[in-house]
């Protein structure tokens, strides 16, 4: 209790409900903290802090604590302690009285936690009585019928370390056997998991899911357990499940929840500081490139009020004041600097050292922030921040010289406990193969993590990410050092994020198509293309009359008059866009999304948003084509000389319509911006069904590239 100078005495202090269900009387702090102090070299005090925990820590209390808490900051802290003891003792010059009594200590700790696991399902009560267990009126518990994903899916990687460490199956086969049921209650379609389930029936009594509160550490245990481990099962069933949260709840930079039966629908418009865990996941899995973005914006929110809020809504203001010291943000820059070397990290990484010595510093510790609004107090200092926050900022900074040992070598627990690799080859009974074969099918996953300077050869890239979202949570004027382009970028992204409940909540268009009629492909190639919730519907008639455009995009208005016009994203609104090349000209466009690597595949249908304007002015079609599928129309571009397309409710059959085309140029440049756009175009016939030949142009402030079209009539070749 950093502002009172003591400790907090269970029982002796006001009840705080569900946070006191860390707290058994058993120095919660203490255990959480042995290594961290071998971490930051300070061997002396551990050796001293290990004496202390075993002369003075008692175990066998009559009282109520949480199963998840009391395993990953009890059990871990002992672990963790005991791995470090031995690491020390090996070494030669520390420890050598030590006999493995931290682990004794938490093999007592597992044994005291078995009895929650007493369920048909497998799913542990949420709490345990220390000494009494579940069952009879002493213990005080066993009535509860839920718990969460996260309290049910953390435990493999203490209970797994601590039968390998001992020898004693039974923690490791419980802990699987809690996975394996979590697994198999999955919801099929969306391949998600509920945030409340029932322990008995395995019903989920809350239906919403995300990666923050409530499930988080069960995704990030699903991925760890395989590195830990080696078991491949672990991997496979994390790359099911990442695809669904990268399909449904990632919407990069953000990451929102949805409901599980009904993933495109958003659960709530706000979000909680757990998943700022999710980044340095990421970097685990090795998708780098959402990774930096989401990390960015949680950045950017820090940077807006100091700390985290405890959440925060999409357009980023305070939905939960508080803040406790929470150390996920911290976690996520770390393992963003060690995948990137990007020095940016060091300065995040210096900015929330220095608003904790600013705001958090008080005489006898930190203090929890209980309105980061008004800077207001809590005294309260978890141990998680010591246990957590402590070392990810020290390994941030520290010189490989500043560690006495490889961090390497370990894996970190959720409260960043360390645990040996070496685990991996301890002798272990091996569990039965669940019966999921039908599920695991994951050949579309990578097996291997990809190296960051071949994702990243332009040192730039990774800023480029980040300046838009920089922009966009800010909401203020753009500084100097900005670039023009990045503060359009931030300010198209801000007002998507402030139209994002509006646009779900709207009617669910079908997706439309884009054909490649031309030879080689003849129609074989459809692409699935996003509809817009304004302009034109290509399944029904033309109505409307154009208008002015406010969006000012430099383009060739006689290039462009008549045709459909190829957009990239970015710069301004979608609804801008199609007044902008209305004004030009254009009958139609097709915007190409900026987000490499995007696809229909692994994403839900994009729809495009209006700008919460009218648009009825809008009276030309417009499609959104993912990253992939542009690539594939800008690539038969590149390859062939002409490129007939259609643009349609659905695909056709070519023979049924007539086309005219145009000769592509020869000077193909690729897909870079010149003035912050490209602008491509596409020939349209006079027939109902927008369909002819997609051109290049590339245009600039030094040159214009002229290409010269004539139209033909019907049956006549292109000229």
């Amino acid at each position: 209790m950093p502002l009172t100078c003591r400790g907090r005495v269970r029982g002796l202090e006001p009840s705080r409900g569900d946070v006191d269900d860390a707290l058994g009387k058993f120095s919660l702090t203490l255990i959480d903290t042995l290594d961290t102090l071998v971490l930051l070299n300070k061997t002396t005090e551990f050796e001293e802090a290990v004496r202390r925990v075993l002369t003075d820590v008692r175990l066998d209390n009559d009282i109520v604590v949480s199963v998840f808490e009391t395993n990953i900051r009890v059990l871990g802290g002992l672990l963790g302690g005991h791995s470090m003891a031995v690491m020390l003792k090996d070494a030669g010059h520390h420890m050598q009285w030590y006999q493995d009594e931290l682990l004794h200590m938490a093999k007592d700790v597992g044994l005291r936690l078995l009895p929650a696991f007493n369920t048909s399902s497998g799913l542990p009560y949420p709490r345990v009585n220390l000494k009494h267990g579940i069952r009879g009126p002493e213990s005080r518990t066993g009535t509860e019928t839920d718990t969460c994903t996260a309290c049910a899916g953390t435990i493999i990687l203490e209970f797994a370390a601590l039968s390998r460490f001992t020898g004693d199956p039974v923690f490791e086969v419980h802990a699987r056997r809690a996975l394996d049921f979590l697994w198999e209650k999955r919801q099929r379609n969306s391949n998600l998991v509920g945030t409340t389930i029932n322990i008995h029936s395995g019903e989920w009594v809350r239906r919403d899911s995300g990666v923050g509160a409530g499930i988080d550490s069960y995704y990030e245990y699903l991925l760890k357990a395989y590195i830990l481990l080696g078991d491949d099962l672990f991997l496979q069933r994390f790359n099911i499940h990442y695809a669904s949260i990268m399909k449904y709840i990632s919407q990069p930079p953000l990451l929102l929840d949805v409901h599980i039966h009904k993933p495109l629908l958003p659960a709530r418009t706000w979000m909680d500081s757990l998943l700022a865990f999710f980044p340095g996941l990421q970097v685990l899995k090795g998708d780098i490139r959402p990774a930096i973005e989401t990390h960015e914006m949680l950045y950017q929110v820090t940077k807006k009020h100091n700390f985290l809020p405890e959440a925060f809504t999409t357009d980023f203001r305070v939905h939960w004041a508080q803040h406790p010291l929470r150390p996920e943000f911290a976690e996520s820059t770390y393992f963003l600097y060690k995948a990137t070397k990007d020095p940016y990290y060091l300065e995040v990484g210096r900015t929330v050292l220095d608003n904790l010595n600013r705001f958090a510093r008080v005489p006898c510790g930190f203090a929890a922030m209980k309105d980061v609004r008004t800077g207001s107090h809590e005294d309260r200092m978890d141990s998680f921040f010591l246990a957590e926050m402590f070392k990810y900022l020290f390994l941030l900074f520290a010189e490989e010289e500043d560690l006495t040992f490889n961090v390497e070598d370990y894996i970190f627990t959720t409260e960043a406990h360390l645990l040996p690799l070496s685990l991996s080859t301890a002798p272990h009974t091996p569990s039965p193969p669940a019966n999921t074969t039908e599920e695991l099918d994951d050949s579309n996953f990578d097996w291997t993590c990809p190296n960051t300077r071949l994702l990243f050869p332009d040192p730039a890239f990774p800023r480029n990410l980040r300046d838009p979202i920089r922009s966009a949570v800010d909401k203020s004027c753009p500084r100097p050092a900005v670039s023009a382009v990045a503060a359009e970028d931030g300010m198209r992204f801000m007002q998507e994020m402030m139209e994002l409940s509006s646009q779900q909540q709207k009617e669910q268009l079908p997706p439309r198509a884009v054909q490649i009629v031309s030879h080689p492909f003849f129609g074989r190639v459809v692409l699935t293309s996003g509809p817009a919730q304004f302009g034109t519907d290509l399944s029904k008639s033309i109505t409307g009359v154009s208008v002015s455009s406010v969006c000012q995009f430099p383009i060739n208005a006689a290039f462009v008059q008549g045709r459909i016009a190829l957009l990239q994203r970015g710069q301004c609104m979608f609804a801008e866009k199609a007044r902008h090349i209305m004004k030009a000209g254009a009958i139609g466009g097709i915007v190409i999304d900026d987000n490499e690597g995007s696809s229909s595949d692994t994403a839900p249908l994009f729809q495009m948003a209006g700008d919460g304007r009218n648009t009825d002015d809008v009276t030309l079609p417009l499609l959104f084509l993912f990253y992939k599928e542009g690539n594939i129309l800008l690539e038969a571009l590149k390859e062939y000389r002409e490129v007939e397309v259609l643009l349609s409710d659905k695909a056709r059959d070519r023979d049924k319509d007539r086309t005219v085309s145009f000769q592509h140029m020869d000077s193909f440049v690729g897909f870079q911006p010149i003035l912050g756009t490209i602008l491509d175009s596409v020939k349209i016939s006079k027939w109902p069904v927008f369909q002819g030949s997609v051109v290049n142009q590339n245009s600039g402030p030094v040159a214009t590239t002229v290409l010269a079209l004539v139209e033909v009539g019907d049956g006549k070749h292109p000229v």
